[in-house]
């Protein structure tokens, strides 16, 4: 397979679940695809850690008297943490087809360390 075709089937290791099983079953053996995976699944694990750590602090917090007004000034630091995925996302995009191996910003050398 040229390699210009690969990069962009190793793209498609950004897209949540879909991208992930298709890479697992069919581009299993390619490096370059598996390093990209492990970089989309740590960041999708990050994205939703956020998410659950407001949730769970928010409830927490929505048991004390206007408890309620902390927990949406907590919502910016979830939308903070989408924007960067956002970011990271397009990042990890483009250095797959440019065919960089390359950690994406903050979470990829942790993301890297995931075994599949």
């Amino acid at each position: 397979m040229d390699r210009p075709f690969k990069r962009l089937l190793a793209s498609l290791a950004y897209i949540p679940i879909v991208g992930w099983i298709y890479i697992l079953i069919f581009q299993r053996r390619d490096d370059f695809a598996m390093f990209h995976v492990r970089q989309s699944i740590g960041l999708f694990v990050f994205l939703i850690a956020a998410f659950l750590a407001w949730v769970l602090v928010g409830w927490l917090i929505a048991w004390i008297p206007y408890g309620m007004v902390v927990n949406v000034m907590l919502f910016t630091i979830v939308l903070v943490a989408f924007g960067f995925g956002v970011i990271a996302w397009i990042i990890g995009i483009v250095y797959t087809l440019q065919g960089r191996v390359a950690f994406l910003p903050i979470l990829g050398r942790a993301a890297s360390r995931i075994h599949i």
